[in-house]
């Protein structure tokens, strides 16, 4: 699965070539600001009595792809879109909260 990412201040846009696949077996799932993009492509020629396979070069199974962006990401308001076999997310990332000063007692 070949990946373009790039950034904004707002979010991380990702690109991921995944043709042959249907949009309802891809899965991504985000925790932090770990990403991991699952698929299955799954073979859809089913053989007749006279027919006889002669050569067999197309891809079919799971594909997985895993990668951690700098920034934590809100899942929550993230969008994933598939058209034309390629799988397009914008990750929203979370505000960045400033750290808090302690004082010495």
């Amino acid at each position: 699965m070949r990946l373009d990412v790039t950034e904004n201040d707002r979010a991380y846009t990702v690109k991921a070539e995944m043709p042959g696949v249907k949009k309802e077996n891809i899965n991504v799932e985000i925790e932090g600001n770990d990403v991991t993009i699952t698929a299955e492509v799954k073979r859809e020629w089913e053989k007749k009595d006279d027919d006889k396979l002669l050569r067999s070069e197309r891809y079919y199974g799971a594909v997985y792809r895993s990668f951690v962006l700098p920034v934590e990401l809100d899942e929550a308001s993230s969008e994933a879109k598939y058209e034309g076999g390629v799988l397009q997310l914008t990750l929203k990332k979370k505000p960045q909260v400033a750290g808090r000063k302690l004082t010495v007692q």
